[in-house]
């Protein structure tokens, strides 16, 4: 009865393990069936777009941050005190030079005028009355001198009011456009109030920016950088004073560019990018923009090798990047003249990767910077 009772249970094992067996060899037979099956296909090529590397000449750069500032920018202020009669200061508007900006009460003057030019015009006659006087012998040379100078005086005081009148009376210098403004007729103005800001409005406009002193050491004006404004093509602008003075703490030097034509102005006080020509032009490398990736080893490029069966492939190549133009990158050591490398599909790509590759239709364009 015991041998009966272990029987069963020896039995039912043995089923287990014959079928795990049996499991185990179906399993392994399908793998090494499935790893032949793959051995016989054909390994995927990824197609990808081919750019050549071509020699250009590249001019080497530094940015700095520079301010546009206006050819003509001034702060408004009276310089006589007195209650605002009239004001023509809207933000944003464009005035012509002489255009009234404020002008404030000159009613008393007016009033000192007209009293003035009446006893202006008494002198003129006193004196004119003394000098035929004179000429007939019926008045001294003190009487005729006196005459003369109370209508010199007189005229004087003339003139002085007229300026008066006229320093009450702002006008713009120029044509410009006006600023931020809270002047308001019948409000009193001290003398030296601030009216507002006029900046002109030119073809033209200056571009500030500091650079070190080596680099400054090598500009010139009439040398050309390139202004870039917020998502905006750059712009070239001509050098036209350089800073005599070379700061002592950040050791920089000041440079003035002129950005001309009235399109290519940004607006006075925006912060522009400035490229700042480096050196003498040297011979780099040009390669389409899309041909460069990124890893966490820093930037490469696929350059397209054959391999002993003369398959094309894949070679991860890493790369220095000097410069960014446009559409195109400008590598400094990484890639040799007339190497051929993966431009348009490069993403898809790895080392050792088969590759079918589409020959470009044209040779790489590069601007020189």
């Amino acid at each position: 009865m015991n041998r009966r009772k272990w029987i069963a249970p020896l039995v039912l094992l043995g089923i287990v393990i014959g079928t795990g067996s049996a499991l185990a060899a179906w399993k392994k037979a399908s793998i090494d069936e499935s790893d032949a099956a793959a051995a016989n296909q054909p390994e995927a090529a990824e197609s990808v777009a081919v750019a050549v590397a071509q020699a250009r000449e590249h001019h080497r750069a530094t940015t700095s941050i520079g301010t546009v500032v206006a050819l003509r920018s001034i702060t408004v202020r009276n310089e006589l005190s007195g209650t605002v009669r009239e004001v023509s200061l809207v933000p944003g508007q464009i005035v012509e030079a002489g255009q009234v900006l404020v002008a404030l009460d000159v009613s008393v003057e007016e009033a000192e005028l007209k009293a003035l030019e009446a006893q202006g015009e008494l002198a003129r006659t006193q004196f004119g009355r003394m000098e035929r006087m004179s000429a007939q012998r019926a008045a001294s040379e003190m009487e005729v001198d006196s005459a003369k100078a109370e209508r010199d005086v007189a005229l004087a005081q003339i003139a002085r009011t007229k300026a008066v009148i006229a320093r009450k009376t702002i006008r713009a210098p120029f044509r410009s456009r006006v600023g931020i403004s809270d002047v308001h007729p019948g409000q009193y103005l001290n003398e030296g109030t601030l009216l507002t800001t006029l900046q002109g409005v030119d073809e033209s406009a200056y571009v500030d920016f500091s650079v070190a002193q080596q680099i400054a050491a090598g500009l010139r004006p009439g040398s050309k950088v390139s202004v870039i404004a917020t998502d905006e093509s750059p712009v070239q602008a001509q050098i036209v004073a350089i800073d005599a003075r070379v700061d002592p703490l950040t050791r920089n030097a000041t440079v003035r560019a002129k950005v001309e034509g009235k399109d290519g102005a940004p607006a006075p006080g925006s912060s522009v990018r400035v490229q700042v020509p480096v050196g003498k032009p040297q011979l780099a490398v040009a390669l389409p923009a899309s041909a460069l990736r990124k890893g966490p080893e820093g930037d490469h490029v696929f350059v397209l090798v054959a391999d002993e069966k003369g398959d094309t492939r894949a070679q991860v190549r890493p790369v220095r990047v000097d410069a960014m133009t446009g559409n195109e990158v400008v590598i400094g050591d990484g890639v040799k003249v007339g190497e051929r490398v993966a431009a348009s599909g490069s993403f898809k790509l790895r080392d050792a990767a088969l590759v079918s590759a589409q020959e470009p239709a044209q040779t790489v364009a590069f601007n020189n910077r």
